[in-house]
């Protein structure tokens, strides 16, 4: 058997071949790496851009404020007695005199028969004293009868003529409390949940009452802004209508449009702020009582005014800046002064003219005088 010479080295045309056809697949996967890396390094990033608008744009102060009812009455009973019945569905609409409730008539009924039996009784002795009064006075003109006997009949007369009155005032009170047994809703509104049942005995001390009515159409935002605002809550309302958008949350579209009514005759010491009365007409009912909102109160217009969106704006150690994308579509560093920020816009008092292309995202991928890839903001 032949057999190799020792410490040669073993399969080495075989190694050597190996070796030599696998230099060049290396080099090529390598080169085909490279390639699209250095190629994706060098392609331009792409940031959304929005056009700087030039136009109106309304200042607003923005708070948090709480959905109240227009007007809300908690119904009692006025009387006490057995309530009979309920004459309304929970969540019902409601006008002014529609039926609510019943108590039980029969006890106050029989009260109004009985003064009215009084006032016929006192009526009848009346007459009697009026016709008795005639003969004294006839009798002493003829000095049958003494002057003292006449002037005694007459303050008979007056007496049950004063009884008469007063029985004609425990009718009025009689009749009142049986009219206080047939319950009406003394507003328009929505009719709440019922706090007491058909059978049960209800008094005119009760603190629950039987039901709420609470008028939503329309409906009141009290919100509350910082006590600085307070200067241009006033010159709003002396311009004239100043509008109140309600909406579910700070950045959310509103869902209402009012109008503001009145700010609180004094300031929140404890809070520095102050609050705000807004009325809504809400006849959507999209606002419900107890509902948290957010209220932007419209305080000025700035008129031909240059606006970004908030995004846009960049903070710099030497100050606020934006990143405009000239026609070339190469990246520059602007920076502006702002005059105000709010609901969502920041107006640009200097810096931008109007119409240059600012890049809203994407700004961490830029560098200054940097290719960019510029996409509209509502092609996403």
């Amino acid at each position: 058997m032949h057999r190799a010479p020792v410490g040669a080295p073993r399969h080495s045309l075989n190694t050597g071949s190996m070796r030599h056809n696998s230099l060049p697949s290396h080099g090529f996967v390598l080169a085909f790496l490279l390639v699209p890396a250095a190629a994706a390094a060098q392609a331009p990033p792409p940031v959304t851009v929005v056009a700087a608008q030039r136009g109106d744009v309304p200042v607003f102060a923005s708070g948090v404020g709480n959905v109240q009812a227009y007007r809300s009455v908690l119904v009692r009973a006025r009387v006490d007695g057995t309530l009979e019945k309920i004459a309304f569905r929970e969540g019902q609409d409601v006008k002014p005199g529609d039926a609510l409730a019943e108590i039980d008539p029969r006890p106050y009924a029989a009260a109004l028969a009985q003064a009215e039996a009084k006032r016929a009784a006192d009526a009848a002795q009346l007459a009697n004293a009026k016709r008795d009064l005639a003969r004294y006075t006839a009798l002493a003109k003829s000095n049958f009868a003494s002057l003292q006997q006449m002037d005694t009949q007459q303050a008979t007369v007056n007496q049950v003529t004063a009884n008469l009155q007063g029985d004609e005032a425990a009718i009025a009170a009689a009749g009142l409390n049986l009219s206080f047994c047939h319950i009406t809703s003394p507003i328009a509104g929505v009719v709440g949940l019922r706090q007491v049942d058909e059978g049960n005995l209800v008094h005119a001390t009760d603190s629950n009452g039987i039901v709420t009515v609470t008028q939503i159409t329309p409906i009141s935002l009290v919100f509350t802004l910082p006590e600085s605002e307070l200067p241009h809550v006033q010159q709003a309302l002396q311009a004239g209508a100043a509008p109140v958008f309600a909406a579910a949350d700070e950045d959310a579209a509103p869902i209402a449009e009012g109008q503001l009514l009145t700010p609180d005759n004094r300031i929140d010491t404890t809070t520095g702020t102050i609050s705000l009365k807004a009325t809504f007409p809400n006849t959507d009912r999209k606002l419900w009582p107890g509902q948290f909102v957010s209220a932007r109160l419209q305080l000025a217009v700035r008129h031909d005014s240059v606006s970004v969106p908030q995004t846009a704006i960049q903070h710099g150690t030497d100050g606020l800046y934006v990143y405009v994308v000239a026609p070339d579509h190469t990246a520059r560093r602007q920076n502006v002064k702002l005059g105000y920020e709010g609901n969502g816009r920041a107006v640009v008092d200097d810096g931008l003219a109007g119409g240059e292309d600012v890049i809203v995202a994407g700004q961490l991928r830029v560098q200054v005088g940097q290719k960019v890839e510029p996409r509209p903001a509502d092609a996403g």
